[in-house]
């Protein structure tokens, strides 16, 4: 498969992964200024032959070197590929470097990423996980949103490591950057982001209005809660909705809103959550 060009300085290349959590597959962005003689490769993806192929071949045709390769975070479908980082000889840039199974240099909020001709700020976004970055490109304006914002649908905050409050928070974060256009990690560009991220965040407070209605007809665990949330979802989604509910009941619990009853009696089960 080819890049497709997305701008004056970012390509994207679609990895052979799709499924239902990961959408046609994982976008790999490619970023640099023709003739800089550098690419930056953001989310190199799943470890498939083919796609590693795919990226040889694209950065070949600019007549470059891959100047640096960043992880939005470190989930499977995008990072698990980014040893290839060290087979390049390029530097892996990370917010937590231990959770990526390669080596990586730290990418703290707020530090920009010079190469290749671009300049990436990283923007530390928590939420779907606890280490993931969102980068702002600043010729472009564009930001790459990983996980974050999908190019359709919504994404999962993966409890445990995910967090509900700080989603939300992220997501008003990421309204107040106002970038033009969004580049997210699955899906299509994301060309009107206020809307978008304004769904978005309107969605999590509907999912909170009924996930409080679904613990108000009687205490639940978090597996019931998704029965009665999640009824007109294919249940083949419901394992992520789960985890997406869990991270609800926690922050409910957190702010008072609703409580975790342990039973002894059910050692080895889940915790039931009351309002």
């Amino acid at each position: 498969m080819s890049p497709r060009l997305l701008d004056d300085v970012t390509a994207v290349l679609l990895a052979p992964n799709p499924s239902p959590m990961t959408l046609d597959g994982t976008n790999t962005y490619l970023l640099g200024v023709p003739g800089s003689g550098g690419v930056v490769v953001v989310d190199p993806g799943p470890d498939l032959l083919d796609h590693r192929r795919a990226v040889d071949e694209a950065v070949g045709a600019r007549d470059a070197n891959v100047a640096a390769v960043v992880v939005t975070h470190h989930h499977a479908d995008h990072a698990e590929a980014a040893g290839w980082a060290a087979q390049w000889g390029a530097q892996l840039h990370a917010f937590s470097p231990h959770l990526v199974d390669a080596e990586a240099a730290p990418l703290r909020d707020g530090e920009v990423i010079s190469a290749a001709g671009v300049h990436l700020e990283a923007l530390h976004t928590p939420g779907h996980a606890s280490d993931h970055l969102c980068l702002r490109v600043a010729e472009t304006g564009a930001v790459l949103t990983g996980d974050h914002v999908l190019g359709r649908g919504t994404t999962v905050v993966a409890h445990p490591d995910g967090d509900m409050a700080a989603y939300v928070s992220s997501l008003e974060r990421l309204l107040a950057v106002d970038a033009p256009v969004l580049y997210p990690g699955h899906g299509s560009v994301v060309d009107r982001p206020r809307e978008v991220v304004s769904g978005y965040l309107a969605h999590r407070r509907e999912r909170e209005r009924q996930v409080l209605d679904a613990l108000a007809a009687g205490d639940a665990t978090p597996a019931e809660v998704v029965a009665r949330v999640y009824a007109d979802v294919d249940p083949v989604l419901h394992p992520a909705a789960e985890r997406s509910v869990r991270a609800h009941l926690d922050q409910l619990v957190d702010e008072e809103r609703a409580s975790r009853i342990v039973d002894p009696s059910r050692a080895g089960r889940d915790d039931t959550y009351r309002v």
